[in-house]
């Protein structure tokens, strides 16, 4: 499933009221620009598993992950490329807690192109406003 060229890293468009999670990374990495959570995958760890353990680290809340939205490639410098794959996700419970970005956000889908997001997340965007 996964390229052994690629790091595989998943993001979750975590939806509650009809709005999206976009949170905003504290670290000056990609500039401060806002993102779908999520992280890189660790050894014997389903992409499922890893969303999910992603989710309770970065912001203390418990998800449960739906369909895939779309996988791509992208090489972030000559050193690094991922394969990014973003999956519908859908709150449960806990409170939201911010251990890696500095803000959140919950937006209507069609507001998501108001904010900067890195090319990776981008593509994303574009394809939940498919």
């Amino acid at each position: 499933m996964t390229d052994p060229d690629y790091i595989p890293v998943t993001a979750a468009v975590i939806e509650k009221d009809g709005r999206i999670l976009i949170a905003r990374r504290k670290s000056p990495f990609m500039g401060h620009n806002w993102e779908f959570p999520g992280g890189k995958m660790e050894d014997n760890e389903t992409l499922e598993e890893c969303l999910k353990r992603e989710i309770r680290e970065e912001l203390g809340i418990d998800i449960a992950v739906g369909g895939l939205i779309s996988s791509r490639k992208h090489v972030l410098n000559c050193q690094s490329a991922i394969m990014l794959y973003a999956y519908h996700a859908e709150y449960l419970h806990g409170e939201i807690v911010l251990n890696d970005h500095d803000e959140i956000a919950w937006v209507l889908p069609g507001d998501l192109r108001k904010y900067s997001f890195p090319d990776p997340d981008w593509l994303v965007v574009q394809d939940i406003l498919k």
